[in-house]
């Protein structure tokens, strides 16, 4: 791609980025929404689209840096107690499929197992949070960004749908109700087209500075959920949302409890039917695991929790001709192809691309430049295509050969095969080392920079890209030896902006090794496997030298790190330049050993490990446990252990050399009192 065309599709993508900030600005602090929903959502989903297809693209404005929007001034802000995080999504039974998997595999459960789930309708409304104290209204909340909402009680106050005081029994001292404000569709119809939809509708009421203004627009509220609470003794979401009802709220009425994937798919095929029906409007079904003490051991997973999920309702299909098949190099090597087709408007959306997963991908479904395709969009990912109308392919269509060279370097491209699944890979992949091919090195430094990794201000995508151009980077540790007296005679650079991202670089040269590791891209090796190598290794000598000791066999004593990642870790260590870079970072940087993460709890100071199949709980979740509760856990029987902790068939070496040093051997019952001790 030329510079113009970059520059260009920059251009486009600010001013798409501009227009949305604009329209929040309208929506959330003026409460005078200048589109209606469906352009607003057209637009975000733009934006969406251009970064999944473009890497380079990045602002700290992105809708996908962003949960909701920053409070308003008009209104106090106010920390919620449990933050509101969002959900992930399904679109499918194969999605329902592996959701129910992995709680399985997490909870160590048989697959047989009867997950029992709380299937309540999506409410397409404004979420707030009610704050009730000994039974009384205290203060209600926004979602705000997720972290810190709005005070909007006045205006919460005047919805008759929520009780000042709650009655009945079982009562909390303290609780936090989550629900969706919204607005009914007839109610909608005689506001005499004041607001945009409902939604706005709803929106713009909550966020009056009077609420005598609120109180004459007719706003309901469901309940559905908590978030902090103090003496709640429900012990499953169904016995909740049964209080929530005996309590003074409303509920769903079309909530159902839920065993098997069939079920759930055939309860959301009967809402879907009925949604014309239904006087408020939603847009999928929010599967939860019923059980609170399973949910509590589920826990949370970057900014969802792992025990729910939206099934969202179908997604849209539009038909449309592909014009060319691009083939984009990623990270890790990965050839990905995407489809640039005729632009064609799916669910109000104007969709010009369209990916095509891998190699397999295309051949399988015989996808050829000039085809006319059935693209499908579901939410918010990138759009794809799922069929080919062999009836209008042209005679003269030639089959895609994908590319065995990269595109980038002209490197031979591989399928690398598989000695776990004992098959090749599906995803193509550049043979060249990650420095050596352009559009790989680029890539790595932009995770290098990331907000994940080093996390530097001012050093975005389009800075990276920018300054590869201008050949002031090429690896990682360029970044701590940048010409600033070059880059602030620039276009856009003045003294200011060059010395606060010299203050950015400078203010990250201390960085845990964790993070190091993290950010120099070693293929397999994500946040939680850095994480699990750095307390291993204690510090960054280690790490540095595994090369040189060859030491590789040791880390198959970690939990969660196996075969697979093993050799992408001596793959890294036998590249010379990977060597070189890392030779590099160790000069520049104040690498710190991994906090742990409890410094109080029962088992502060002591360490532990296991042995033997665990029963009724997975080996992460125990090491959580342990973890959560100031202990550490180590890899092998030392002088160092001091608790050795048995499931079903420990291994007979670990016990002897465990009874060799009197190290004491409990059984996982016996752990799991220790536990329970806390609370007695």
């Amino acid at each position: 791609m030329i510079k113009k065309e970059i520059l260009k599709i920059k251009k486009n993508y600010l001013q798409k980025i501009e227009k949305l900030q604009k329209y929040n600005e309208n929506y959330y602090n003026k409460s005078n929404p200048i589109v209606d929903d469906a352009a607003y959502d057209n637009l975000k989903n733009e934006i969406f689209d251009l970064e999944k297809k473009y890497s380079f693209l990045q602002s700290k404005n992105s809708p996908s840096l962003i949960i909701g929007y920053k409070p308003s001034k008009n209104f106090k802000k106010v920390k919620h107690r449990t933050p509101m995080l969002s959900l992930n999504n399904a679109f499918d039974k194969k999605d329902l499929e592996n959701f129910e998997k992995k709680i399985l595999n997490f909870l160590s459960l048989q697959t047989n197992k009867n997950i029992e789930f709380s299937a309540e309708p999506k409410i397409d409304g404004i979420s707030a949070s009610l704050f009730y104290k000994n039974g009384k209204f205290i203060q209600g909340l926004s979602r705000g960004d997720g972290v810190e909402g709005e005070d909007i009680t006045e205006n919460l106050n005047t919805i008759s749908d929520i009780p000042k005081m709650l009655r009945g029994r079982n009562i909390p001292t303290e609780i936090d109700i989550r629900g969706e404000v919204f607005i009914k569709n007839s109610d909608f119809e005689k506001l005499n087209g004041k607001f945009a939809n409902p939604r706005n509708a709803a929106s713009g009421s909550l966020r009056q500075k009077d609420s005598n203004k609120t109180k004459k627009i007719p706003l309901n509220f469901i309940a559905y959920t908590f978030g902090f609470s103090k003496n709640l003794d429900a012990t499953n979401q169904f016995q909740f949302l049964s209080y929530l009802k005996n309590w003074g709220f409303k509920v769903n009425s079309f909530n159902r409890l839920l065993i098997g994937i069939n079920n759930l798919i055939q309860n959301h095929s009967e809402i879907e039917e009925k949604r014309k029906e239904i006087d408020f409007d939603i847009d999928g079904i929010v599967y939860k695991v019923n059980d609170f003490s399973l949910q509590k051991r589920l826990g949370f997973v970057a900014n969802a929790p792992r025990w729910a999920i939206a099934h969202k309702f179908s997604a849209n299909k539009s038909i449309s001709e592909i014009q060319k098949i691009e083939v984009q190099v990623g990270r890790t090597g990965a050839l990905t192809p995407v489809a640039k087709i005729k632009p064609v408007n799916i669910g109000g959306v104007l969709v010009s691309n369209a990916t095509l997963h891998n190699e397999d991908e295309i051949q399988r479904k015989d996808i050829r430049v000039g085809d006319v395709v059935t693209v499908e969009r579901a939410g918010d990912v990138i759009p794809r295509v799922i069929s080919v109308d062999l009836k209008k392919r042209n005679k003269n269509s030639k089959k895609f050969n994908f590319p065995k060279k990269c595109p980038s370097c002209g490197s031979a491209t591989i399928k690398e095969y598989n000695e776990l699944t004992k098959k090749f890979d599906a995803v193509r992949r550049c043979m060249n080392d990650g420095y050596g091919c352009e559009k790989i090195a680029i890539e790595k430094i932009k995770h290098f920079v990331s907000k994940e990794a080093f996390n530097i201000d001012g050093l975005g995508k389009k800075i990276v890209e920018s300054f590869w151009d201008l050949k002031l980077i090429r690896y990682p540790h360029d970044i701590f030896n940048l010409d600033y007296e070059k880059i602030s005679k620039l276009d856009g650079w003045g003294n200011l902006s060059v010395s606060n991202l010299k203050y950015s670089i400078e203010n990250k040269k201390k960085i845990s090794l964790s993070k190091l590791i993290y950010s120099i891209g070693i293929r397999h090796i994500g946040q939680e496997n850095a994480k699990l190598l750095a307390k291993t290794l204690k510090n960054s000598d280690k790490f540095f030298d595994l090369g040189k000791e060859n030491n590789f066999n040791e880390l198959l004593n970690i939990d969660g790190i196996g075969e697979t990642q093993i050799k992408s870790i001596k793959d890294f260590f036998s590249n010379k330049k990977n060597l070189i870079v890392l030779n590099e970072l160790k000069k520049k940087l104040e690498i710190i050993n991994e906090k742990e993460i409890s410094k109080n709890g029962i088992l502060v100071d002591k360490t532990f490990m296991f042995t033997g199949k665990l029963v009724g709980i997975s080996r992460a979740e125990a090491k959580s446990l342990v973890e959560n509760n100031g202990g550490k856990i180590i890899s092998n029987v030392s002088q160092k252990l001091n608790f050795l902790i048995t499931g079903e068939k420990p291994t007979t070496r670990k016990i002897n050399d465990a009874k060799k040093l009197n190290i004491k051997i409990i059984t996982q019952d016996e752990f799991l009192k220790i536990l329970n001790t806390r609370d007695s």
